[in-house]
């Protein structure tokens, strides 16, 4: 087969741009092709419990109406992802917001009580309301003495946020669990450590497993969506070693593999540890998330 050059065509839909991409048929453009048709031919597969990891400031990055969305929709069976997108998550439940515009000067943003995320930006104003809400939530949740396991508190925290555009309440109210294996490396964990100095309440991290290596053995076959690398990439391949691996995954990614990182090894490199199954449907593209995602994903709504 031939590489047929791309055409670009007034008021053409996001699916005919991906195929033309697919026409070309190399490259990222290939890559991003066969992204999609992966993507929607998961979430036409009945028989498919679709695993989604988010790691990187994908919610402060304006993405969380997107997450929200596949919840909403039937799209995402298991969450799996950093506590930093589950406390930004939160801040905005709690009416904080994320902001844009204020410059690179990081000492004077620290001065004006600012922090930055790349060009994302937030007040230290959200964060302490975020701080109060949070404790609240936890002092009920102490209360009932039956919270064991991060999935479960996760769970408990969804019944209480009242925000409709939440991902954590989305997911309480749809039953996907939401796993945060690193959920002490941020400001979530800073503030269920602080709770703990003087309250008990104490959660049992390998209790999460129980619960998810039976949404696996259940599972007929598992897809994974992977955005970003790090720690919420590895649970969700680890996890799915106890049944021999994956049977399908795409993953984008920045990170590269000539330094050995799980963040940017090619998803073949998982078959080596029966993370993925052999024969598994695999495609990973390089590149920023937050432009590439949501392309992938309206061309795999309309495929």
């Amino acid at each position: 087969m031939r590489v047929n050059p791309i055409k670009i065509t007034k008021d053409m839909k996001v699916s005919d741009l991906i195929k033309e991409m697919g026409s070309s048929g190399v490259l990222g453009a290939g890559r991003t092709y066969r992204a999609t048709e992966l993507l929607s031919k998961m979430f036409k597969d009945p028989d498919m419990k679709i695993f989604f990891s988010i790691a990187g400031p994908l919610v402060p990055g304006g993405m969380r109406g997107i997450v929200v969305d596949l919840i909403k929709e039937g799209h995402i069976d298991v969450l799996i992802t950093s506590g930093a997108n589950l406390t930004h998550d939160l801040l905005e439940s709690f009416g904080g917001n994320h902001y844009r515009d204020y410059g690179f000067d990081d000492e004077k943003l620290h001065e004006s009580g600012m922090g930055r995320i790349g060009d994302i930006y937030t007040r230290s104003d959200d964060f302490e309301i975020f701080e109060k809400e949070i404790t609240l939530i936890l002092g009920e949740i102490a209360n009932k003495k039956n919270v064991s396991s991060i999935q479960k508190l996760l769970y408990e925290i969804g019944a209480r946020i009242k925000d409709e555009n939440s991902i954590i309440r989305n997911a309480h109210l749809k039953g996907v669990p939401i796993y945060a294996p690193g959920i002490i490396d941020s400001m979530l964990g800073l503030q269920l450590w602080m709770f703990t100095q003087t309250r008990e309440f104490i959660l049992d991290a390998v209790a999460d497993m129980n619960h998810l290596s039976d949404i696996v053995f259940q599972s007929q076959k598992v897809g994974a969506v992977i955005l970003g690398g790090g720690l919420p990439k590895h649970y969700t391949l680890a996890s799915n070693l106890l049944k021999g691996g994956v049977d399908a995954a795409l993953q984008i990614t920045l990170d590269r593999s000539e330094g050995g990182s799980l963040s940017g090894a090619p998803l073949e490199e998982a078959k080596s540890w029966a993370k993925a199954r052999a024969g598994s449907n695999l495609v990973s593209v390089i590149g920023d998330v937050t432009i590439i995602f949501p392309l992938i994903l309206a061309g795999a709504l309309d495929f």
